[in-house]
């Protein structure tokens, strides 16, 4: 069987992100996707340790997986340690996007400041990074800031605004960190417009999918 992946997201504009990073980084592997707003929806109003929805987010995963994937990855920070750790009874691996970008977060430097667009991503991606942080025993300080204005601009569709909401709350909270890590898929796009910052700006997209080469590299040795 060829390999293959399934992506879970909650929003269909990562949809086209991913085909093309696939494409570019992974072409031999085979995409799929499964999107379902409702998950980030509910996960903002009930939070990340509600039963229901971490029955949902396991129910989804193994719906991706159906297909004949053997790698199903959540590209929503928000529920991204849910889906890491659904029981997948050694039918597929589960993974989380963004995990590539917090171990190089933890690897660039001791300051690092986290921007969201949502206030539910922040609690995940600095746990995330604590994680990663324990495994390399690295010694992080974490700053968070939420972007106030900047999803109302994503629901509206004005991705042009949103990137630039996002640019500016970086360049205005960045202070003294040595590394800027931008919690939601959705906001990669804002680490171009920030490459004259002086600090590395990393988002999840492109770590991710070079991380999921790299896994089928590995299955393939």
């Amino acid at each position: 069987m060829p390999a293959q992946v399934a992506f879970l997201h909650t929003s269909p504009v990562h949809v086209a992100t991913f085909d093309r990073l696939m494409q570019a980084l992974a072409p031999s592997v085979a995409v799929t996707h499964v999107v379902d707003e409702a998950l980030l929806a509910d996960a903002q109003q009930v939070g990340t340790d509600n039963a229901a929805l971490r029955a949902r987010v396991q129910a989804t995963m193994e719906s991706a997986a159906e297909g004949g994937a053997s790698l199903v990855v959540c590209t929503c920070s928000t529920i991204g340690a849910l889906a890491e750790q659904v029981a997948t009874a050694g039918r597929f691996t589960a993974a989380r996007i963004d995990r590539a970008m917090a171990d190089r977060a933890v690897k660039r430097g001791r300051k690092v400041l986290v921007v969201a667009a949502l206030a539910s991503t922040i609690g995940p991606t600095e746990a995330l990074i604590r994680e990663s942080a324990q495994a390399a025993k690295a010694d992080v300080t974490l700053r968070s800031h939420v972007a106030p204005a900047a999803w109302a601009l994503f629901e509206r569709g004005d991705r042009v605004g949103y990137i630039a909401a996002i640019a500016r709350e970086v360049r205005q909270h960045c202070g003294d960190a040595d590394t800027v890590v931008l919690a939601q898929a959705s906001m990669a796009p804002a680490a171009e417009a920030l490459v004259d910052l002086g600090v590395e700006v990393l988002a999840s997209p492109v770590l991710g999918v070079q991380a999921i080469a790299a896994h089928f590299r590995r299955q393939a040795a």
